[in-house]
């Protein structure tokens, strides 16, 4: 049986990035308030460009969860594409945002981005040590 043989880390795991996709399709709702949006490589959107690539990037998540869950080999690959990708990104938005006013957003800001990076590289890491028992 697939969910005995996924265990209980890849199944949190595979219901954490359901719970992003979720967040991502309705992003462009705005109902984490005015200023938010998918950043996508650094930028953050608004307006059409929102409403099109939440939800995309909201079904390329809901697929790897579904890899994941399902312990499908794809789900290694697409895990450590994903992971490259949120570190790029991570990087290019502080690169290209000045740091937030106050000493509670920087802190924010701090540990967002390495939970990002922990949950994203760590996810690939625990499928891949789990090679031999993706289909």
């Amino acid at each position: 049986m697939a969910e005995s043989r996924r265990g209980a880390i890849l199944t949190t795991l595979a219901i954490l990035f359901v719970l992003l996709a979720i967040e991502d399709v309705l992003k462009p709702l705005g109902l984490e308030g005015p200023t938010t949006g998918l950043v996508f490589f650094g930028t953050r959107l608004s307006g059409m460009a929102d409403a099109v690539l939440g939800p995309l990037v909201g079904l390329f998540l809901l697929i790897y969860a579904i890899g994941i869950w399902r312990l499908r080999r794809y789900a290694m690959y697409v895990g450590f594409g994903y992971a490259i990708y949120v570190t790029i990104n991570l990087a290019l938005f502080s690169m290209t945002y000045p740091p937030p006013p106050s000493r509670g957003e920087q802190i924010f800001g701090i540990v967002y981005s390495i939970l990002a990076l922990l949950f994203t590289w760590s996810t690939a890491v625990v499928l891949s040590r789990h090679r031999a028992e993706l289909s």
